[in-house]
C-alpha cells in the first residue's frame, strides 16, 4: 500500500495478537486488490467497558483509486444473551465482508469502465519511485495507476506532480491502468490542440 496500515483500539487495550491478525488479513486484501492505497482498521468496545473480549464494532476503511470502501460490523445481537461477543468472530466477519466488497469493486471496474486505444491527455498526481509506480489524473478526472515500465523515453523519477502527460489506457487485472505514459512537450501540446497528440515512436 502507498499509505502504511493504521490500526486503532477505542475503549479497548491494544493487543499484539489482534494486531498480528489484522495485518495478516490486510495482507490478503492487498493480494486480492494490489492497487489498495490505504487501509485503516478500528476495533472498539462499548463505552466504559474494557473487559477482554468485549467488543462493540470493527470498522475497516479502504482507499482504492477513485473511491473509499467502508465496512462496519457489530456482534450478533441475537447471541449476546448467551455469551459475550467474540472479538475474533466479529473481526473475521468484517474482513470477509471487506474481501467480498473488493471483489465486487474489481468486477464493477471490469464491467463498467471503458478503455481508450488512442492517446489521452492527463497529468501526474503522485509518484512513488521506490515502489515503481505512480498515479495520473485521467481525461475523465479519475485516478489511473501506471507502472515504471509504462513510462516512455525517460525515467519515472523525472516526473513531478502536475506534469502534463499523454497516456494509453488498458484494462488490467485489477481495473483500468495506463499501459503507456509519456511527457507532453510543447510540440505535442501544439499538435494536440490542432487535433491530435501523436504517440511517440
Amino acid at each position: 500500500m502507498e499509505v502504511p496500515l493504521e490500526i486503532a483500539f477505542h475503549n479497548l487495550d491494544s493487543s499484539a495478537s489482534l494486531e498480528a491478525r489484522v495485518r495478516e488479513r490486510v495482507a490478503k486484501l492487498e493480494k486480492l486488490f494490489p492497487r489498495l492505497i490505504a487501509c485503516r482498521v478500528v476495533i472498539e468496545a462499548p463505552h466504559k467497558q474494557h473487559q477482554k473480549g468485549n467488543i462493540g464494532r470493527v470498522r475497516i476503511e479502504m482507499s482504492v483509486p477513485g473511491n473509499d470502501l467502508v465496512v462496519s460490523k457489530e456482534p450478533n445481537r441475537a447471541r449476546e444473551k448467551f455469551a459475550d461477543p467474540d472479538i475474533l468472530a466479529v473481526m473475521k466477519d468484517a474482513f470477509d465482508t471487506a474481501e467480498r466488497m473488493l471483489k465486487d469493486h474489481k468486477g464493477k471496474i471490469s464491467n463498467d469502465t471503458k478503455t481508450h486505444d488512442t492517446p489521452m491527455p492527463g497529468h501526474i498526481m503522485r509518484i512513488n519511485a521506490r515502489s515503481d509506480f505512480g498515479f495520473l489524473r485521467s481525461a475523465e478526472g479519475t485516478q489511473l495507476w501506471f507502472h515504471r515500465n509504462s513510462v516512455m523515453n525517460e525515467d519515472l523519477e523525472n516526473f513531478s506532480e502536475g506534469d502534463p502527460v499523454h497516456y494509453v489506457e488498458v484494462m488490467g487485472e485489477t481495473g483500468p491502468q495506463a499501459s503507456k505514459v509519456w511527457r507532453v512537450t510543447s510540440e505535442h501540446q501544439h499538435v494536440g490542440q490542432d487535433g491530435g497528440g501523436d504517440e511517440p515512436a
